[in-house]
């Protein structure tokens, strides 16, 4: 029996749960999220929490138990509470900066790089090397993060690069030259 799957979801007061079929509809106060989970798992809502249940012990079926009630523990949270990811930009003349809704990243390109936030994805600098991706979705906050990472990882020699915060970076030894 999956330890994860058939904990029951506690639904916070103002949060509202509607199961159509086998699409989930979390309704909260940062927001709406809905997602189709697979069919071969059963969802049911009573006395305030959801319930996910697997119709037998074949393998899909238990690994599908466990996935099917993280997502769905995922939108209870994201609407009540929401979903941060901090990025830290190091690097001489790196930086990142708000023009309006959209972040403007200075990399060391020859230009710099707007990126637009997709619709329930909040983008913020509190410093000029801070970036923090905010949004009720945690799958979208994780893949805008990424997107933004990849425009720059951090390199192996001198750690220069977006990094997640809290990230570490194995540093490599440069080049020791030549020896007669």
């Amino acid at each position: 029996m999956s330890r994860i799957g058939k904990k029951p979801i506690a639904v916070p007061a103002g949060v509202e749960v509607k199961i159509d079929g086998h699409t989930v509809t979390v309704k909260g106060p940062k927001g709406t999220l809905s997602r189709k989970l697979n069919p071969a798992i059963d969802v049911k809502v009573e006395d305030g929490q959801v319930n996910v249940i697997r119709p037998n012990d074949e393998k899909e079926s238990r690994s599908l138990h466990g996935l099917c009630r993280t997502l769905v523990n995922n939108m209870v949270v994201g609407v009540t509470q929401g979903f941060e990811k901090k990025l830290e930009i190091q690097g001489v003349g790196y930086n990142a900066q708000m023009q309006g809704r959209n972040l403007k990243l200075a990399l060391g390109f020859s230009h710099p790089v707007i990126i637009t936030p997709p619709e329930g994805i909040t983008l913020s600098t509190p410093s000029s090397v801070i970036i923090v991706v905010s949004g009720a979705d945690k799958e979208m906050v994780g893949q805008v993060a990424s997107e933004i990472r990849n425009w720059r990882r951090p390199e192996p020699y001198k750690g220069k690069g977006i990094r997640y915060s809290g990230e570490h970076v194995r540093r490599k030894a440069g080049k020791t030259g030549a020896t007669k």
